[in-house]
């Protein structure tokens, strides 16, 4: 796997686009990410599958917090998550991957988390990325795809081997992964699947930046990102490790 490109590393990254900061700029929305372009930032933005395998641009597995709906993202097809409105949104609606490439075109890098479809950062992944690597197929623009399952990274390595790929990491604490066994969590958090997944990076909770595996991993090239960075006091601290930040709530 090639370096990381600079593009990732030249600018700070906004967390779900610049969301939060004025009115109409919900996490994840096209006005989020034009806020984002228009500041000059990188973009992170998250992916779950709808019910007819389309890619959508949503952190959440339900859709209560974000929207006025109920259930699951998993059950709408693209065509009704695509009429439901994002609160404080002014109108906006779930988009999708496709209509998030069509209009960011290569103004600045994006950065694209695949979420977990296994439940327990498994095996049973293969539909989200398969319709990922499907829409950033004939794309131009800098992007990069990483995801806290390392088989989803493994898939997309035979499924787009031209994108830079990375892990998405943290201590992996038993509270906030009670769905995954102990076993797991370890190997997790000693990152083993860097170099199987072929990755260039890892984005590395900034609580745990201090994890001798991630010194290890940077002594070794690796760019080092982290999540998430919320005022200027944390992205000082986290600089004097990572390479790069991903922000919300203020501007880096």
């Amino acid at each position: 796997m090639r370096p990381l490109p600079s593009a990732f590393l030249d600018r700070p990254i906004a967390h779900r686009g610049l969301h939060g900061l004025s009115a109409g700029q919900p996490e994840n929305s096209l006005s989020a990410f034009e806020a984002a372009i228009s500041a000059g930032y990188g973009i992170e933005l998250d992916l779950q599958l709808s019910a007819d395998g389309v890619a959508m641009v949503f952190h959440d597995y339900a859709l209560g917090r974000l929207t006025g709906a109920q259930g699951a993202l998993a059950t709408r097809t693209a065509a009704e998550l695509g009429r439901i409105p994002l609160k404080d949104g002014e109108g906006a609606c779930i988009p999708t991957l496709a209509e998030v490439l069509a209009q960011v075109a290569g103004r600045v890098p994006l950065l694209i988390e695949l979420k977990d479809q296994d439940g327990a950062l498994g095996p049973k992944i293969g539909a989200l990325e398969a319709a990922v690597a499907q829409d950033l197929h004939a794309y131009q623009g800098a992007a990069a795809l990483m995801s806290f399952n390392p088989h989803s990274i493994i898939a997309l390595a035979k499924l787009a081997p031209q994108r830079p790929r990375g892990l998405t990491t943290c201590a992996f604490d038993a509270e906030d992964w009670k769905l995954v066994p102990a076993a797991r969590r370890t190997e997790l958090r000693l990152i083993v699947d860097y170099d199987r997944a072929d990755c260039c990076f890892v984005s590395h909770d900034r609580n745990d930046l201090t994890a001798p595996r991630v010194a290890a991993l940077a002594e070794d090239g690796a760019a080092i990102l982290c999540w998430t960075v919320r005022s200027a006091q944390q992205e000082s601290a986290a600089r004097e490790i990572a390479h790069n930040i991903t922000f919300e709530g203020y501007l880096a």
